[in-house]
């Protein structure tokens, strides 16, 4: 066994324990692929979501220098009938980029040089496997002389953290050519992909560096956070595998589903961040786990720049709404930007949004990751007026569930003049809109639905607080020219409580109107 070549399963053993989450149908779909015209796959995720994991699984399973059947047998990959014809039948050739990167940082080499240092210590690891392969050639010759021996064997290729260098390397173009090269020597040669490689597996935050409009090695399927495919299932945790971990845990479900749930995967529904739903369990408190990284400290200054409005697109997201987006341009990396799609479209990488691949649009998936939005936004070094908006919408609402009339209608009326604003402001619509932003500090304390059927008619924005909230539950009733007294009239002659008969706490009927004429606001509170 070596370090990069047929390295063992002594890695996935010490992740296997009783609380491994069994995600073993990976390894049936790469099975699937093995010695065919789609046997490469390059899978994208945020971090902390499991792509290290799966690359030791994979390499624990297809490794021949060793015998994995104690791990497997318990898993669902042992259902299956290709199981004894694919375990241990290959040679591994596992590496984790960010370790080569790390080296050379530390070492203080150029990042340029890393791409050789990747092909040097695989070869050496060859030389030892079969010391009869040609030492003055390339590698390339010598993993076709380690096959063409008797018995000799196919490699399966597990590269983790594929994008390291890329994104380490981001302004060094020299660097990204010759990693890019290495790559397409071992996955673009005609005379040498089909004669070695079985299959090849590549994890990293972004889809393959892009050349021009394509993909720079347009032979891999790509699986993303746009387009997970068949891989959809192993983005994450789905809700079935959280429910069942939660089962007679220290955090109840709902708690949970709070607080991670949100990324949406067709078509699996739910999916939750594995790393966070794992630290929750084991210190019993659900709170925000995530890590923060240099690429996304880096969004500071993009969003400094704030393309096409971009600032107001991110305060349209921490309210809640969904955004179009435009995912074509992006060229998957860190520093070819051109438009504020191409910045949502990295947040949907890096984790930040949820994507809906059918109506292409993105929105923030749960509590932890707007709580983590919110703090990068209220840096100093952003230069936003988000950090205002939030203030004076946290005033807000504290002065609507204290029953200040005159202070949240003055509230609405400065927050009308934000940036954030419709351009027209002349209907019940335009009002709804203005609410969104107004009571921004809402969000993650409620959940806001509008038009909600409710009785005798529907109402126009309800507040539900969340589980865990202690504020009242709000009827938003809004007018137009008429009287926030007739709104509120409205809501008891409708019954547009009745909608919240199973909620038990305290309940806020508000009132709101704005007069053209005048361009005012007037509010009127009661509690039920």
């Amino acid at each position: 066994m070596g370090r990069y070549v047929n390295p063992g399963y002594q890695a996935f053993k010490r992740i296997a324990g009783p609380e491994y989450v069994d995600k073993t149908g990976l390894i049936s779909l790469m099975n699937d692929r093995i010695d065919s015209d789609d046997c490469l796959v390059c899978i994208s995720r945020p971090r902390r979501f499991g792509k290290s994991y799966a690359a030791k699984m994979l390499a624990a399973y297809y490794d021949c220098s060793c015998d994995s059947h104690g791990l497997f047998k318990d898993k669902k990959i042992a259902d299956t009938a290709d199981y004894e014809k694919t375990i241990n039948q290959y040679n591994v050739i596992c590496l984790d980029i960010s370790g080569f990167v790390s080296y050379a940082r530390r070492e203080k080499k150029q990042l340029s040089d890393i791409p050789s240092s990747i092909a040097q210590a695989v070869k050496e690891e060859i030389l030892a496997l079969d010391p009869e392969a040609p030492g003055e050639k390339s590698l390339e010759d010598c993993l076709l002389h380690c096959i063409e021996q008797p018995g000799g064997r196919s490699f399966v290729f597990i590269i983790d953290e594929w994008d390291a260098l890329i994104r380490e390397a981001k302004d060094d173009w020299n660097a990204q050519t010759a990693y890019l090269d290495l790559l397409r020597g071992w996955f673009k040669d005609t005379t040498f992909t089909p004669k070695v490689v079985a299959a090849a597996y590549m994890t990293g935050i972004l889809p393959i560096k892009k050349d021009g409009s394509q993909s720079a090695i347009s032979e891999f399927d790509e699986c993303s956070m746009l387009s997970p495919g068949d891989f959809a299932e192993f983005v994450g945790f789905t809700e079935k595998e959280v429910q069942r971990l939660c089962a007679g845990g220290s955090i109840d479900f709902e708690q949970m589903k709070a607080w991670y749930d949100g990324y949406d995967i067709d078509p699996v529904g739910s999916v939750y961040n594995p790393y966070s739903v794992m630290k929750a369990l084991k210190s019993g408190k659900c709170r925000s786990y995530w890590r923060k990284t240099s690429a996304a400290e880096s969004l500071i200054s993009y969003i400094n720049m704030d393309f096409d409005g971009l600032q107001e697109l991110i305060a349209r997201l921490i309210a809640g709404d969904m955004i179009h987006v435009n995912t074509v341009s992006f060229q998957n990396d860190f520093v070819s930007f051109e438009n504020a799609d191409d910045v949502l479209t990295l947040l949907i990488h890096l984790g930040y949004l949820t994507y809906d691949e059918k109506e292409k649009t993105a929105h923030i998936p749960n509590e932890e990751v707007r709580g983590e939005f919110e703090q990068v936004l209220a840096q100093k070094r952003v230069n936003t007026g988000w950090v205002s908006l939030i203030k004076r919408s946290q005033k807000l609402l504290d002065d609507t569930v204290a029953g200040r009339n005159d202070e949240v209608a003055a509230a609405m009326s400065e927050i009308r003049q934000e940036q954030y604003a419709p351009q027209f402001y002349n209907s019940e619509q335009s009002l709804r809109a203005i609410i969104k932003y107004a009571y921004i500090a809402a969000v993650g304390q409620y959940v806001k639905i509008e038009e909600m059927p409710s009785g005798r008619g529907i109402a126009d924005i309800v507040f539900i607080p969340t589980a865990y909230s202690r504020l009242p539950a709000m009827v938003i009733e809004l007018k137009w020219n008429k009287a926030s007294g007739g709104a509120l009239e409205q809501i008891k002659e409708k019954g547009y409580a009745a909608s919240l008969k199973p909620y038990k706490g305290n309940l806020l009927l508000v009132g709101i109107n704005y007069d053209d004429k005048t361009g005012k606001h007037t509010c009127l509170i009661e509690r039920a």
